[in-house]
């Protein structure tokens, strides 16, 4: 059989497991692939090539179709990209725990961005669909009238980080580890966007090896809680090396906390409609029947 393949996803309980032997008591056979979130470790053809537009239309959605590395055996994304990538097929949503990952907007420590309402009419920057593009909608509709709305697509995290540091950009989506190391170089968060994530697993994967995975990260999750400062050193290795002398990972939040509670057939449903409204999926086939998604 072969091994399970765990997709990091910037995060810190996928090392602690591995380090505390948990998933090795739970008898997985398994290996972390690590990939930066960055365009050049993509591995997708056309996913460094912008359009007309400058945008980069090309996210964690299309990898998932593409089964692009980051996104194989067992993999994370914002809730929404993973919903519709099971329900195109692209493998089974797991039912039993999602994730929450802080998420802001960020401006330069300089710039005349002060509050929410500032936002109308900037570019943000996000990755197209993937959790910084629906995040924002969603965060900006609470604060602005939709036309105000204006999002620029720039890559995956790690290039809008690069974007932000450049000063190419006004404003950028930011999430998980790199929110931090934003915050150490004195970017300011404008609009918290703090999503929920789900997790998709391969079709010829068994549910049985994935449980087990579970049960690690379960375990994980409370070390993390009693004890993170044991644990921020694993940020390197999520985080691409160039950034590495600007930042003090002590310093660090505990960033992405996996939540073990039900996504259940609401949620799932209300999600596809807040899609279809929107438009984001507009060449998707209707949803599928919710057992047949998501993993009970």
């Amino acid at each position: 059989m072969a091994r399970f393949r765990i997709s990091s996803h910037g995060r810190l309980q996928d090392w602690v497991a591995v380090e505390r032997g948990y998933f090795d008591e739970e008898g997985l056979d398994y290996e972390l692939d690590v990939v930066a979130l960055e365009r050049t470790a993509a591995g997708v053809a056309g996913a460094a090539d912008p359009d007309a537009r400058g945008d980069i239309r090309v996210g964690a959605y299309e990898f998932f179709g593409k089964q692009a590395p980051g996104k194989r055996d067992m993999s994370c994304a914002c809730h929404w990209a993973v919903n519709q990538a099971a329900s195109d097929q692209h493998g089974r949503m797991w039912g039993h725990a999602y994730s929450i990952l802080p998420s802001g907007i960020y401006v330069g420590g300089d710039s005349e961005i002060r509050r929410p309402d500032d936002l109308a009419g900037v570019a943000v920057a996000v990755g197209y669909h993937s959790g910084s593009h629906f995040s924002a909608i969603q965060a900006l509709e609470a604060v602005l009238d939709p036309e105000q709305i204006s999002l620029r697509f720039v890559g995956m995290p790690y290039d809008r980080v690069d974007a932000l540091l450049d000063d190419t950009v006004p404003a950028a989506n930011i999430w998980g580890a790199a929110t931090y190391l934003l915050e150490q170089q004195g970017f300011r968060k404008v609009l918290d966007s703090t999503f929920m994530a789900g997790f998709l697993f391969s079709a010829h994967i068994d549910p049985d090896d994935v449980e087990k995975y579970f049960n690690g990260l379960k375990r994980a999750q409370m070390d993390i809680d009693y004890e993170p400062e044991r644990y921020k050193h694993y940020y390197l290795k999520e985080i691409p090396e160039r950034f590495h002398d600007m930042i003090d990972v002590r310093g660090f939040g505990s960033g992405e906390r996996v939540v073990f509670l039900p996504y259940t057939r609401e949620t799932y449903e209300r999600s596809q409609e807040w899609m279809r409204e929107r438009h984001l999926f507009e060449d998707a086939p209707p949803a599928q029947e919710f057992t047949s998604v998501v993993q009970l």
